[in-house]
């Protein structure tokens, strides 16, 4: 696989992180931050660069910055606690737009790191056909962003997709916000709750993938083609939980179909204990600080 000249904007968020870990070191890519940058030790080496620049504040700057670029991959977001000062959710909208806008101004495409989160408490299958029903604030902007950003992509003649990522094993709520404790529902059948996930290596491996695919869809569900049961997922590393009966409303499985996505690139049938062997081996590198997504 050829890698393509890549933009990635939110670097220093959680994902973006990753990507520095997993991403090959020859790739040529530009790793941007609108935070003081890394220390020396942590800078990639040429072909990689990093670069500080406000995508909100100095457009023009991000623009000359992408020149050369073919694919620019939108991390730059916030996530609910984790809000900067002087902004707020609606600042996933604002950022996707500047990046269709600069993808428009260089010749790029843009690949746009939304979330499942967009379909709300939904059950069953869902594909990206399905409605966006999102159940919370952070939904909503995540909505909001993929149909702001679709309508600019479309009058600008870019091309974009919307990434609507499932649960990241490690960076979710259950295997990344384990505490002594942690509950989970029990359903009348014996199981936890069952959903998309997706090991960190798994999801590494998937967007480069798309950054070199040809040609996307508008949408397209990111996630491993089986769900997990995060009872099973605590299981596999070895995390006590306890049980607790579970209320009326709540949906034993949500799953995104991830048909589509196979078209384009392969996809393990990941186990819960591989996620977890793949979590592990970046967990030690990860910092707590650099939290904007």
């Amino acid at each position: 696989m050829k890698f393509p000249r890549t933009l990635v904007l939110g670097a220093t968020g959680r994902i973006g992180q990753l990507l520095q870990r997993l991403w090959p070191d020859n790739a040529d890519i530009i790793w941007q931050t609108r935070q003081p940058l890394p220390p020396v030790a942590r800078r990639p080496a040429p072909p990689q660069v990093w670069a500080q620049v406000d995508p909100l504040a100095d457009p023009d700057q991000l623009a000359q910055m992408a020149q050369g670029r073919t694919v620019i991959l939108c991390l730059a977001g916030v996530i609910p606690g984790r809000i900067p000062d002087g902004g707020g959710l609606d600042d996933n909208m604002r950022l996707a737009e500047v990046a269709v806008e600069t993808a428009a101004a260089v010749g790029a495409r843009v690949l746009l790191a939304s979330s499942a989160a967009v379909y709300g408490s939904q059950s069953g299958q869902l594909t990206e056909a399905s409605a966006l029903q999102p159940a919370n604030d952070y939904g909503r902007a995540k909505a909001q962003m993929e149909q702001a950003s679709a309508a600019q992509a479309a009058r600008l003649g870019v091309d974009l997709c919307a990434l609507r990522i499932g649960n990241i094993a490690g960076l979710d709520a259950i295997l990344g916000g384990w505490r002594p404790g942690f509950q989970l529902d029990r359903f009348a059948d014996g199981r936890s709750p069952r959903r998309s996930y997706i090991g960190v290596q798994t999801l590494a491996t998937v967007l480069a993938q798309l950054c070199a695919a040809p040609k996307l869809p508008a949408a397209l569900n990111i996630a491993t083609p089986e769900s997990v049961e995060m009872g099973t997922l605590l299981d596999a590393a070895g995390l006590d939980w306890t049980a607790q009966p579970a209320p009326d409303h709540a949906i034993p499985e949500v799953r995104l179909n991830t048909h589509a996505l196979t078209q384009i690139t392969p996809l393990p049938s990941s186990t819960a204990a591989d996620m977890v062997a793949q979590w592990r081996a970046v967990a030690p590198q990860m910092t707590q600080k650099e939290t904007s997504e």
